[in-house]
């Protein structure tokens, strides 16, 4: 990436003054839904035609003017008094709200960015529509003053005028990340559009995602019945029976097998041509049960593959809004990325199977494992400190007596090179667990391992749970230590994990040679 700023001020007639009412407070709250009038991220020119004060706020009436110069008004409510007349822009942050950026500055080009506005890490897009050559350095640098038009994010319609060592063609679209109120650092095109569609399949992958539980408890219940097709009957047995009992995940190697069959690594089997291990694999499975699920379902359904075709295309235009409406939202991408994935249940089956929710539920168990397979690649980067973050979060089905439970899992793998000496390497580990084992409850754990030194945190909601394994730590101290691991930190907690970014132990995590 390469490194944008303004470090120089322009000539006093150009910096635009901060909206520092916008700064207060850039939400409007509609009094009714957009319905449809504005999609989400997208961006309209709004005037002020009303405002009447009321108790604790104030209700302004909007006259709107979309891009396509439909005009419409709504009705809102703003803490702040904005007069009659007042210009803004507004962009759809739900079906209900607003954000709003005052049009104070009229055509001057912005020559700084309100990190309130544009938080550190936002995406921003732009077209340059002009650049001249302004000074060249005693290195033989030449320096450019270029001019872009912002085509997202609240400012969308804004000018901004920046320098850069970088020649760039009037015309030329560019994508550039905030660092600072006046850096950008620039994505490479490859980077850029493959950050966005990451970030946009998962988004996509998590809103159709549904629980394992879900689809094994219906396919039990399936498997009972008599009637089905001798295919759907065979992928219904191969499913189930590929997956592995809560004594293997014990032994090493056992974990190891049921990592390798898990669905992480299925496109790179089918890209290495390592097909003979396919049979065991839960996605490929997964997919095979998909397979024979649709040529069984009854004509005319809405999954049926007749209608499968006008169902896409129906939904294309929308799916095409909401990616462009989506690009430099920095938070939708964060909230996709929890640990561990709720326990989202489609409405469950109601007396005789039916066909056609086992299909959802098994469509919905894909998604599930593909937002796992992309979570592992968004978090897979260089850190802040430069070292390699290698992440992989799978969910794996263990049998649990009569019992299918899903285990989520996330192993994260950190390089850290000693300065001066980048052939020594320390490997830096962390472990994730989550799972709902009866009679337990929700349990969490958390892990670290460094140089051989070992601490851990559980987490359970039930309050009894929480005093039993509390009650066991000693005896799990004690076998690890036996293993020959020093184990610092071991303690169990009731309640679940705080979530954000500040989540793992404080203590060091451990080295692979441990």
């Amino acid at each position: 990436m390469r490194e944008i700023s303004s470090p120089r001020p322009l000539p006093p007639t150009a910096p635009t003054p901060r909206p520092s009412a916008a700064a207060t407070d850039l939400a409007l709250k509609l009094l009714q839904p957009l319905e449809g009038l504005l999609a989400k991220g997208e961006t309209a020119k709004a005037e002020v035609i009303a405002l009447k004060e009321t108790a604790q706020s104030f209700q302004v009436l909007l006259k709107l003017t979309l891009d396509s110069g439909r005009q419409a008004t709504v009705q809102a409510s703003s803490s702040l008094p904005l007069a009659q007349g007042t210009a803004l822009s507004v962009t759809a942050l739900s079906e209900t709200r607003l954000a709003m950026l005052l049009q104070t500055g009229g055509d001057k080009p912005l020559t700084s960015l309100d990190l309130d506005l544009l938080p550190t890490g936002t995406l921003i897009q732009g077209k340059v529509i002009a650049s001249e050559q302004i000074a060249q350095t005693k290195a033989q640098q030449v320096l450019y003053k270029v001019l872009v038009n912002l085509l997202n994010t609240p400012l969308a319609g804004s000018k901004l005028a920046l320098e850069t060592p970088l020649a760039l063609p009037l015309g030329s679209l560019l994508t550039a990340q905030v660092q600072g109120s006046q850096a950008l650092s620039f994505l490479p095109l490859s980077g850029r559009l493959d950050q966005l569609e990451l970030g946009q399949q998962l988004t996509t992958q998590q809103n159709r995602q549904g629980s394992l539980a879900g689809l094994f408890k219906a396919l039990q219940g399936l498997g009972e019945q008599d009637g089905l097709p001798e295919g759907l009957r065979t992928s219904i047995d191969n499913l189930l029976g590929t997956t592995s009992d809560i004594s293997q995940l014990g032994d090493a190697k056992g974990l190891a097998q049921a990592l390798e069959k898990s669905g992480l690594f299925l496109e790179a089997k089918l890209l290495g041509g390592h097909t003979a291990a396919l049979p065991q694999d839960l996605k490929a499975n997964l997919l095979r049960l998909i397979a024979q699920l649709l040529p069984a379902l009854p004509a005319g359904t809405p999954l049926s593959p007749a209608n499968a075709g006008t169902a896409l295309a129906q939904a294309l235009p929308a799916f095409v809004r909401n990616t462009l409406g989506s690009l430099g939202q920095a938070g939708s991408r964060q909230q996709t990325l929890s640990f561990p994935l709720p326990a989202k249940l489609l409405q469950a089956m109601e007396g005789e199977s039916d066909l056609e929710t086992l299909l959802k539920l098994a469509a919905a168990a894909v998604s599930r494992l593909q937002t796992h397979q992309l979570s592992s690649l968004a978090q897979t980067q260089l850190t802040p400190e430069g070292n390699l973050l290698s992440t992989w979060q799978l969910e794996l089905p263990m049998r649990n007596q009569q019992e299918l439970v899903p285990l989520q899992l996330k192993l994260q793998r950190e390089e850290q090179s000693k300065q001066g000496k980048k052939e020594q390497q320390e490997i830096l580990w962390r472990v994730e667990l989550a799972f709902d084992l009866a009679p337990l409850g929700p349990l969490q754990v958390q892990a670290q391992l460094n140089r051989g030194n070992l601490a851990s945190q559980l987490w359970a909601e039930r309050a009894s749970t929480a005093n039993l394994i509390d009650a066991e730590l000693g005896h799990l101290r004690e076998r690890l230590t036996a293993t020959g691991l020093n184990v610092g930190e071991l303690a169990c907690r009731q309640g679940t994990p705080p979530q954000g970014q500040r989540t793992t132990l404080e203590q060091r995590w451990v080295d692979e040679t441990a």
